[in-house]
């Protein structure tokens, strides 16, 4: 019986020594079973053997008496960061276990976790660069490949300029990958650049920022352990991070805590709710606004806190009022007795977390969904303390980096912005003068004046790449129609709209695919030519470092070579760089072996550039310690303690950001965002003053509140140089830190901040004044910079309500990222149309426990596949019966935006999962489109093993106004039998 962790490291040291005695050469299951006395009937002396100790031969036999090298890395699928243990023999993975020591996985993994060795045995991987030719797949070299590529680049960049192609990158991307890719993207000279977080969570970041300083989780799962109300909405971590699970379950257990889970569907993770409310799609704002409106008509608030903290919170009151029980029910089919007792819980029962994912993000009113979270937050006093806290969970493995990294059409890396302030830090950073970045943008022969209106204005999305390919150049603002599209690491079914999507796809003179599967956008459009694909590895080809949802960032080593002829995205980076003649500009402050950038390199020019967001103090060198050393963090502060090696002494796990000053500085990390009960330097802090001292006559300053130990005992601005004069702590720098000021601030050294300055000096200062680098700010309620600096409710574009449309309608039309937003005049069609009549069923999707993203990888794993082989729709049997529906029959479903006489074919689950009126679909199928098998257009032996229509060839337009985020959780459809 496995009864701790020791006893597991044990039994697996005895199996290696048995291994050892074995004669030379591999072993199938029966030899296995034979040599170790376990035959027919015998198995029972298995059961000896402590858990995780008996492998099935099919997934790896080792080779006995060969040394076994064991290499650490980090699982490639959801943003846990569960630690992969592979065990390594003559340069080939042989073995595979979840890492004990990690205080994130505890030794386990999910389905996915545990099958990520076979992505690196390359069944369907890419093996080598291909072109489309007349039509048919054609087999090319490396450097065919990257020189074909750079001369259709360069002609497009001739014919259209730098913005007539897309840059779309990757949250599979390491650390140093994202970086290199948004630093191409500018060398290049476009803003036309951007990722996965576009369609999970952009809402998210633009909306947790602009309330409280920083667009990130404010906590970790880990955390959670100390919640005694914990709230999830639109999220099913259960399937989509179940190894989280275990830590909000433990938290659950432990506090005897309150589990509330606020969602349309009835989720594995609402099996474990102690509470479960229903709510009719889209309507998540009313949802919240009925559980403050019982907070505030009850004086449950946190009134200190908000005296103190929060900016704006009279005006939230007023729009409040608004949503009395009657009219909440009215509007989300939720009783007001239940909401009242959701709202006593979290007020009174604390401390407590709200935690959420896509079901809240991915809709037109994403951005005030997420502000409205904030505010439930804010009101009652739940952030910035252990249990606390916006406890947001992010998709891929590293989404959260591959964002703050600046894989984003609006921002430079580390939210820097796009104005000339931005653009001259990283030119100081990457040691090239502002004119020359700037003269990379805008058509041969453009003015100054014109390159820097591009340079600063904000690119295409991800999931409006399609009309700025399709709509007439017209139509479009500062934007040529799309030419080319380079995608590394990203599906093609992953956004909405698929029947535009293809024709886009097909229009284009030059497609590249850069992944190690062909993806959905190999095969989806009707292309003949210029399509191109290059074989990269997985993480677990390559070293680097990737970000968890919780902030902290892990160093994976490569565990095995690229196999095949794949290459990782650094080389490849650099090869296209050098073919497109900026590789020595880009490159040239970071160490390149042969063609392959050093991704340590890399890491070092991120901490030389990374104040703004605290990714300044995480140098390789730490990194790497803290993956030696997992076993001395704790499980529930993440904290190593006093017996820990002096190198990691002290720190918390991943040294979660922001992690100040320079490496030598040792700053710990930060586990709780805005922790006013903790010393700046010991990972405390408050609210960022990002937004000012003052607005409409009130403070936004904090009031009587401020960080243990701060020598300022009230609010204070961000530090800059010249506040560093007035307080006379410009006496502290040192003459080097001085130096470096008075040269980046030229005539105007005073405006030089704390996050442009390159020495460190200004963040040291202030944290030894026990400040926070940022300033001690409130948190604002009212974010009137934001379309809705109140959140409202906004019925969804296509909605199953009509009749409430007049009150509730969406934003009027406008132009967002340099394309026409024209969702008020959709919506206002689909009433006069009476579309709720002819397709009467909201469609809603998510994650399956077996499969991630758009599919293609985990599709393609045979592990995997054998679990879930079909694609599906949830229906209500009340609605199946209606339609003359049974269980596992086929289905056709239809969506409102697709031609008349198409329909997507899947087999129909008929459950109470979904409540009347309401199906759910899985988001991870492709390879069907409108009912075509496109099986014969993938590269031979490429086609993932399951293939299966997409739900987005269903799903519709809709776009947030703050984000283009795509409304991907309650359009309309219709179901019939088939």
């Amino acid at each position: 019986m496995l009864i701790k962790r020791s006893d597991a490291t044990r039994a697996r040291g005895g199996l290696a020594q048995a291994f050892a005695s074995f004669s030379a050469g591999a072993l199938d299951r029966r030899a296995f079973l034979r040599r170790s006395g376990v035959a027919a009937g015998g198995l029972a002396a298995v059961a000896g053997l402590a858990a995780g100790t008996v492998r099935r031969a099919e997934a790896g036999p080792m080779q006995p008496g060969v040394p076994v090298e064991v290499r650490r890395n980090i699982c490639t699928h959801c943003s846990v960061g569960c630690t992969v243990v592979a065990e390594v023999q003559n340069g080939v993975w042989v073995g595979q276990e979840p890492a004990w020591d990690s205080p994130i996985n505890r030794g386990t993994h999910c389905a996915k976790g545990a099958s990520v060795r076979e992505l690196v045995h390359g069944d369907r991987r890419l093996k080598y660069p291909m072109k489309l030719a007349g039509g048919q797949w054609q087999r090319i070299s490396w450097d065919q490949a990257i020189n074909e590529i750079g001369d259709r680049m360069l002609k497009i960049r001739e014919e259209a300029g730098p913005d007539g192609i897309f840059f779309l990158g990757s949250a599979k991307f390491s650390n140093e990958g994202a970086y290199l890719f948004r630093k191409f993207a500018a060398f290049w000279g476009t803003n036309n650049v951007d990722h996965q977080a576009r369609i999970c969570h952009s809402t998210t970041v633009a909306g947790v920022a602009n309330t409280w300083g920083y667009g990130a989780q404010t906590n970790s799962y880990n955390d959670i352990r100390n919640s005694k109300t914990i709230v999830i909405m639109g999220g099913n971590p259960a399937e989509a991070h179940p190894v989280s699970l275990q830590h909000l379950l433990q938290g659950k257990e432990k506090n005897r805590a309150n589990f509330v889970v606020i969602e349309p569907r009835f989720t594995r993770t609402a099996a474990h709710a102690t509470e479960y409310v229903r709510i009719r799609p889209g309507t998540d704002i009313p949802t919240l606004w009925g559980i403050l409106w019982h907070i505030f008509e009850n004086g449950w608030e946190d009134k200190e806190f908000i005296r103190q903290r929060v900016y704006g919170m009279d005006d939230v009151r007023k729009e409040v009022a608004k949503w009395t029980p009657d009219e909440v029910e009215r509007v989300t089919g939720v009783p007001g007795a239940q909401l009242r007792k959701v709202a006593e819980m979290f007020a009174k029962q604390k401390p407590a977390t709200l935690v959420w994912c896509m079901g809240m993000t991915q809709k037109t009113v994403g951005t005030a969904n997420v502000r409205a979270a904030c505010i439930l937050l804010l009101a009652t006093g739940n952030v910035g303390a252990p249990g606390t806290g916006a406890n947001i969970f992010r998709g891929h493995c590293n989404v959260q980096g591959a964002t703050d990294l600046g894989v984003d059409n609006t921002t430079l890396p580390f939210y820097y912005g796009l104005d000339e302030a931005a653009w001259r830090h990283w030119g100081r950073v990457w040691n090239v003068s502002y004119e020359y970045l700037r003269d990379r943008f805008g058509k041969s022969g453009a003015d100054e004046a014109a390159r820097k209106k591009l340079m600063e204005t904000a690119g295409i999305t991800s999931t409006r790449y399609l009309d700025a390919t399709l709509l007439p150049e017209g139509e479009l603002r500062d934007q040529p129609n799309l030419r080319g599209m380079v995608v590394f690491g990203h599906g093609g079914n992953t956004v909405t709209r698929m029947p535009e999507a293809a024709k886009a796809l097909a229009k284009l003179d030059l497609l590249v695919v850069a992944d190690p599967h062909p993806t959905t956008f190999a095969v989806l459009p009707e292309r003949r030519e210029g399509t191109y694909l290059l074989p990269i590895c997985t993480q677990f080809e390559c070293s680097g470092s990737r970000t968890a949802s919780n902030r902290s960032l892990q160093w994976g080593e490569q565990i095995v070579k690229p196999i095949f002829e794949s290459r990782n995205d650094y080389e490849v980076l650099y090869r296209l760089a050098e073919k497109l003649g900026f590789a020595s500009e880009m490159f040239k402050n970071i160490e390149v072996k042969g063609k392959e950038p050093v991704p340590e390199s890399v890491l070092r020019e991120i901490n030389a550039g990374g104040w703004s967001t605290g990714y300044c103090g995480q140098s390789p060198e730490r990194l790497k310690a803290h993956m030696r050393h997992q076993k001395h963090f704790d499980l529930v502060t993440l904290r190593a303690g006093p017996d820990a090696p002096e190198e990691v002494r002290g720190d918390y796990y991943g040294l979660p950001w922001p992690c100040w000053g320079k490496p030598e500085y040792r700053h710990p990390g930060t586990h709780q965002l805005y922790n006013t009960n903790l010393h700046v330097k010991d990972g405390g802090g408050t609210f960022r003053a990002r937004f000012g001292v003052e607005h409409n006559g009130q403070t936004l300053l904090a009031e009587g509140s401020y960080s243990k130990g701060s020598e300022i005992q009230d609010g204070y601005p961000q530090f800059t140089y010249g506040v560093l004069k007035r307080l006379g702590w410009d006496k502290d720098l040192t003459q080097a830190e001085l130096e470096t000021i008075l040269r980046i601030g030229g005539n105007n050294p005073d405006t030089v901040s704390w996050a442009t300055d390159l020495s460190g000096g200004i963040q040291r200062v202030a944290l030894e004044h026990g400040c926070i680098p940022f300033g001690n700010g409130k948190a604002r309620a009212n974010a009137w910079n934001l379309p809705d600096p109140i959140p409202v409710h906004r019925e969804p574009i296509y909605t199953p309500r009509p009749d409430l449309v007049a009150k509730y309608p969406t934003r009027d039309n406008f132009v967002a990222h340099r394309v026409p937003n024209i969702g008020h005049t959709v919506q206002k069609q689909a009433v006069e149309r009476n579309i709720a009549r002819d397709f009467p069923l909201v469609i809603s999707s998510g994650r399956l426990v077996e499969y991630e993203g758009g599919g293609e990888e985990t599709r393609s794993n045979k592990w995997l596949a054998e679990l879930q082989q079909d694609s599906f729709i949830e229906i209500n049997p009340a609605d199946a019966a209606e339609r003359n529906i049974v269980d596992g029959a086929w289905v056709l479903v239809q969506g409102p935006e697709m031609p008349r006489d198409r329909f997507i074919r899947v087999k129909a689950l008929v459950t109470e999962r979904v409540g009347r009126g309401v199906v759910w679909m899985p988001f991870h199928f492709a390879g069907h489109f409108m009912q075509v098998d496109q099986r014969g257009k993938y590269p031979p032996g490429t086609d993932p093993i399951v293939l299966g229509e997409s739900v987005n060839t269903v799903t519709t337009y809709g776009y947030d106004p703050v984000t283009s985020m795509q409304e991907a959780k309650c359009t309309l459809c219709q179901v019939r039998a088939a």
